[in-house]
């Protein structure tokens, strides 16, 4: 039986319930003294010879003793709690976790350090750093740190793991103060992908792509579809429709949706940094890599989705590199003569023609054969005029929360201007377009001014007709007849469209006279 005396402090005391004790010859295993509160403390005694028939006299005996205020029977004694509540700590780890003294020898270990060092948990016990990793220089680095070191790249039993390392020290209170250990924490690339997928990516599939109109319920059907085959996937559509968008729902949807979706916009980095972040890199590899080495993404993905935003921008170099690993799912990182073998499915992603651009040479038509498996096409947002004010709506909602505003709400005229623009930066735009009308206004209903869609569309919307000008002056004509007959219809005098273009009233007055824009005598 176990039992909690609880006293009051004074010198002696401890040693006088133990007396209680010896008096009755009664053997006890364990002995814990907890002070609680200043002032008060408990001494938890386990006592196997102890019954319920002895208790009553034995708490008695106790009570005689000066300073003693209770005694009750317990379950367990604080410190096997604590023990226990860490061993079930350390097995639902699913990283492995080791705790190393002074000396870097290995006191304590979890199931999942145990499992991937290839040996029980009590064989791991009293190994030392250099032993497992095969680095003197590793253990050296944290002895002499004082187990303070930035994360690295270590291999354990041939498998790579990120090392992390917790000093363990004595309290700030104590004499000494000092280091007394560490607890180390390997992360392998897979789970590290796991929780950048968590942190960047909500889960989600084809319910998180909005719209009604045919087109986007025709993309859904299909996508369904072809998520199901273990394929890569070329998306296809142009800027700002959501290509990722549908990358993240044909994942979520997948055999694969519980593993990694990691991404990558190959039009956002330079060849090397492209390659690094993609292939991953060894220790030493190049000038700044980080010590110790880092998993690519696509290492990081094992078992998930490497979605390649973009792809018509990547370099040639990288096209070959991404065609070997697609032939045969193994690749080498920069740096390495090793080949990693990983489990992914490739979906990509452009906004380009590849056909033409395998036709010109600057995109592999191997590659392209390889990528171009399975392939969606994501209608504009002019092929799906219904959604538009589906989608706003929405928008609003977000944009209205992130401010903290009440919900805004358009008025006939609003919606009449979003309906009627030509969205050729897709539902990007209009997120944009709206974001930005909520932020600028104070109203609660918003009206065709706030959106200042002339602003947001000009230049993208008539830059491809531009580019069919003959010469300067007809194209220069040619856009002032657009900004003029796209505001006047908001600024419907010269006045004010001068007002909003910031020039001068009689400028205006002969452009609109020039155009024959209805209007121009105001």
């Amino acid at each position: 039986m176990r039992i909690d005396v609880q006293f009051a402090d004074r010198v002696g005391i401890a040693h006088e319930i133990l007396a209680v004790l010896a008096r009755r010859n009664m053997n006890v295993v364990t002995v814990e003294v907890v002070t609680l509160e200043p002032g008060s403390s408990d001494v938890f005694i386990d006592i196997p010879e102890l019954t319920e028939q002895l208790l009553p006299s034995l708490r008695s005996d106790f009570m005689h003793v000066p300073g003693v205020r209770g005694v009750k029977v317990v379950d367990v004694l604080p410190g096997a709690r604590r023990r226990l509540h860490l061993d079930t700590l350390m097995a639902a780890m699913a990283d492995p976790v080791m705790a190393v003294d002074a000396e870097g020898r290995v006191v304590a270990a979890n199931a999942a350090a145990a499992m991937v060092a290839d040996m029980t948990e009590s064989e791991l016990q009293g190994k030392t750093l250099r032993d497992l990793f095969g680095e003197a220089g590793l253990q050296d680095e944290l002895l002499e740190g004082g187990f303070r070191a930035p994360a690295r790249e270590v291999r354990l039993q041939g498998q790579p793991f990120l090392l992390e390392v917790t000093p363990v020290s004595e309290p700030i209170d104590s004499a000494l103060g000092q280091t007394v250990g560490g607890v180390i924490t390997l992360h392998a690339p897979r789970r590290l992908g796991g929780r950048i997928h968590a942190l960047q990516h909500a889960s989600g599939g084809f319910d998180s792509i909005i719209g009604e109109a045919e087109a986007i319920r025709a993309l859904k059907a299909r996508a369904a579809r072809v998520a199901m085959v273990d394929a890569p996937l070329l998306i296809v559509g142009e800027t700002g429709t959501g290509k990722e968008l549908v990358a993240q729902a044909c994942h979520a949807t997948s055999p694969r949706g519980s593993a990694p979706f990691l991404a990558l916009n190959c039009a956002a980095l330079p060849e090397n940094l492209a390659e690094s972040e993609l292939f991953g890199y060894v220790s030493g590899a190049f000038t700044g890599a980080q010590r110790g080495g880092k998993p690519g993404l696509i290492e990081m993905a094992e078992g998930g989705t490497v979605f390649l935003d973009e792809i018509g921008e990547m370099s040639l170099y990288l096209q070959a590199k991404l065609l070997r690993f697609l032939n045969d799912g193994k690749f080498r990182r920069i740096g390495s003569d090793r080949e990693i073998k990983v489990n992914v499915r490739i979906i990509s992603a452009t906004h380009r023609n590849l056909r033409k651009m395998v036709a010109d040479g600057s995109f592999r038509e191997d590659l392209f054969y390889r990528l171009n498996v399975l392939q969606l096409e994501v209608p504009s947002l002019r092929e799906r005029p219904d959604d538009i004010l589906l989608l706003a709506r929405h928008f609003i909602e977000r944009a209205c929360a992130q401010a903290q505003k009440p919900i805004c709400r358009l008025n006939a005229q609003a919606c009449a201007a979003l309906v009627a623009n030509s969205w050729p930066g897709n539902v990007r735009q209009l997120q944009n377009v709206v974001f930005r009308a909520i932020t600028m206004t104070d109203q609660q209903i918003l009206n065709a001014s706030d959106l200042d869609l002339a602003e947001d569309s000009i230049s993208t919307e008539e830059s491809a007709q531009f580019q069919e000008a003959e010469d300067w002056e007809k194209t220069v004509a040619r856009f002032e007849r657009a900004v003029l007959e796209r505001l006047y219809p908001q600024y419907p005098s010269s006045r004010k469209l001068a007002s909003r273009l910031k020039t001068s009233h009689s400028m205006i007055a002969n452009k609109l006279r020039k155009y024959g824009i209805p209007g121009s005598s105001r």
